[in-house]
């Protein structure tokens, strides 16, 4: 049994759980027994919603439960509770409703991301990394980012899952065997078995050419992207077809400078999480001034318009006269 506040999770088997699919709750507010996509069960308590998440290992599911019960962050996910029966464990977070950024870029039912939030979810990440890497006290290394573990809630904002084999740095130089996945693993990391702060800003790099192209680094993502910086807007062949005509190409250009930055082979050379952000938060900025100045000559060309009707009225009067 897990008390949380005023939560109570009553602890029962991943394969009780899968038979019955239902969970008790005990509480002082209504519950609602709720489907999702995948087919896996949330429930809405409080007026929030619960992702299960179930069958960790028993190491990894120690680090998450160890690291997230002291991390806080907006651009990290929430882990609400955990239990343990029989052997089982399962971890609860906060229901993310837009699921994974792998789910949104490569399934063709979903709807297709806008360059704008493209570009904010690319913000969300490097804000939650940053975090790590420079808030936390010990710093954090993730070591297993990717879309997939970048989830979404209902508006769009994004947030970094899955600690499990995440390391404080402090204890980061012991060998502990080759952990992440296939795409997003830092070459560096392969030939020396050491994973560093470097070794996630390669992985992001890799999130950031998700983002602008849509193509899976299971597709041979990394031979697109080194054809691609052969030339100045070599980006600009694989782009995602279907942001065409909805984005402005010249931030795609500048979004994959960053990320090319960030897959340097050399790590001391890949720019710190802090120095990533700020480049993609200089992005950000250059648009909403546009649209700021935009707005304002919008706005002198109404006052304008206003003066010569108004001019017209007075011509008209005198002419009358």
């Amino acid at each position: 049994m897990v008390h949380r506040g005023d939560l109570v999770i009553i602890g029962i088997s991943v394969d009780h759980l899968a038979k019955n699919s239902q969970l008790t709750w005990w509480g002082n507010s209504s519950k609602d027994r709720l489907a999702s996509a995948s087919g896996m069960p949330r429930y809405s308590y409080n007026e929030r919603l619960l992702l299960l998440i179930q069958n960790k290992e028993e190491k990894e599911f120690q680090t998450e439960v160890s690291l997230l019960g002291r991390l806080h962050h907006r651009n990290l996910v929430n882990l609400v509770g955990y239990c343990v029966d029989k052997g089982q464990r399962m971890l609860i977070y906060e229901f993310m409703s837009n699921g994974s950024l792998a789910s949104l870029l490569y399934c063709q039912e979903e709807r297709v991301l806008s360059w704008e939030e493209r570009l904010q979810i690319a913000l969300d990440i490097s804000h939650g990394i940053e975090y790590l890497h420079d808030g936390a006290v010990p710093p954090v290394i993730h070591r297993d980012l990717k879309s997939a573990n970048i989830l979404l809630d209902r508006t769009m904002r994004a947030k970094v899952a899955d600690f499990g084999l995440s390391k404080e740095e402090a204890f980061d130089g012991h060998n502990s065997g080759l952990k992440g996945t296939y795409g997003y693993i830092d070459p560096a990391y392969v030939s020396t078995n050491k994973f560093t702060m470097k070794s996630d800003i390669y992985s992001f790099g890799v999130i950031l050419f998700e983002l602008i192209t849509a193509i899976h680094p299971h597709q041979n993502l990394m031979e697109y992207v080194n054809l691609a910086g052969m030339s100045p807007d070599g980006v600009d062949e694989i782009l995602d077809k279907r942001l065409v005509g909805e984005f402005n190409v010249l931030e795609a250009r500048n979004l994959a400078a960053i990320a090319h930055k960030c897959l340097h082979k050399t790590p001391r050379r890949r720019p710190s999480i802090g120095e990533v952000l700020q480049a993609i938060l200089k992005i950000k900025q250059k648009r909403l001034t546009k649209e700021d100045t935009m707005s304002f000559a919008g706005d002198d060309i109404s006052r304008m318009v206003s003066r010569i009707d108004l001019q017209q009225v007075e011509l008209s009067k005198i002419g009358a006269a």
